[in-house]
């Protein structure tokens, strides 16, 4: 159960970026009252707990109504996830895990960030949507392994909130270098983990047994 629960957290810290999101975030409000970042900050990461949490239960039951089996989605998230992870090593914003240049410019436009970038496509993003139906469909029925993943998404989400209350001292703290560095060794583990994720998916199919 503790390997489970380390997979499905290092997954999400990834996907998700909590320290990422809360530098951009900091870029977006530089004239918003800390009231309003707050608020920003509580509704933002609440949208994107419900849409994430309808994946989660929604998620298995779609595939199965679709006609994709685990393999082929456990083959699917690993390529997606092992994309996202090559933008990470190289700093690259691909919008899989981030929002994108374009995104980020509409974005400075609004007055209300909460719903968009914020909750989707910064937190609640395609890589992120990917990996908690990945993640979930695994268990199988099991609750206590839907539980423990489920649980580590919510353990993400709520690190991802208090940093966005503090998002700008976490920015002037660790700069543009120093965040960038944490996203490279994230973006290591999660290609190791995209791999797995492959190899158990091409090895599930028996496309490769007689």
């Amino acid at each position: 159960m503790q390997e489970i629960a380390l997979v499905a957290f290092t997954t999400f810290f990834a996907t998700i970026g909590p320290i990422d999101v809360a530098a951009l975030f900091a870029a977006l409000t530089p004239q918003s009252t800390p009231e309003a970042r707050r608020a920003t900050a509580f509704k933002g990461v609440g949208i994107a707990a419900i849409v994430l949490l309808l994946f989660a239960i929604f998620g298995e039951a779609v595939l199965t109504r679709m006609g994709i089996t685990l393999p082929a989605m456990r083959t699917a998230g690993g390529i997606l996830l092992l994309l996202i992870a090559i933008d990470m090593v190289f700093a690259r914003n691909s919008g899989g895990s981030t929002a994108t240049a374009d995104e980020t410019d509409e974005a400075r436009q609004k007055e209300d960030i909460s719903v968009f970038p914020l909750a989707t496509p910064l937190i609640a993003g395609p890589g992120t949507m990917g990996a908690v139906v990945l993640l979930t469909a695994e268990a199988k029925g099991d609750l206590v392994h839907w539980g423990i993943v489920v649980g580590a998404l919510f353990g993400v989400l709520f690190l991802t909130l208090m940093l966005l209350l503090v998002a700008g001292r976490v920015q002037k703290v660790l700069g543009v270098t120093g965040l960038n560095v944490i996203t490279r060794v994230v973006g290591v583990l999660l290609a190791a983990l995209a791999v797995q994720f492959i190899f158990e998916g091409l090895a599930a199919s028996h496309l490769f047994t007689g």
